[in-house]
């Protein structure tokens, strides 16, 4: 949490690469998909990623196509619109309006972002595992920064 894409770049970068693959230097590159790969990767080493999300995990829609679809729960893989690429992170909690989402190039970082359930294209799960059947924890609106642009 808190690793900054500019100030801990050799940090990141190596972190990345743990799953053996990387788009490359995350201050040069949209990096959420990537984040979202390698921790996907690092806990199911066994488990590939098939089709599209197989050939390109680092396009965040592609991740719409990752395992089951479930509705959001602690841990679960949510998808975003944003632009045409989108945006990609793991569900934390939830507010009346939001989801809090902990993700990578979240304002040039790994942090908890809070990011409006408007915007929401699907959550995820590993098909291989049985989805969680517990609820979001609920957040105060407080919290965290609403963001529009994660980048």
């Amino acid at each position: 949490m808190g690793r900054h894409e500019a100030r801990d770049r050799s940090w990141l970068m190596d972190w990345l690469k743990r799953d053996g693959r990387t788009l490359g230097d995350p201050s040069k590159n949209p990096w959420c998909g990537d984040f979202v790969e390698t921790c996907i990767r690092v806990a199911l080493p066994d488990k590939p990623l098939l089709g599209a999300l197989g050939v390109n995990p680092y396009w965040a829609r592609n991740w719409l196509l990752f395992g089951q679809e479930v509705k959001p729960t602690s841990g679960a893989v949510l998808v975003f619109s944003r632009g045409t690429g989108g945006h990609v992170g793991f569900a934390m909690g939830q507010d009346d309006t939001h989801f809090y989402v902990l993700g990578g190039n979240q304002s040039d970082a790994v942090t908890i972002a809070r990011i409006a359930k408007s915007r929401l294209l699907g959550a995820r799960w590993p098909a291989t595992v049985p989805p969680r059947q517990q609820r979001l924890r609920t957040m105060k609106p407080g919290e965290f920064l609403a963001s529009t642009n994660e980048i």
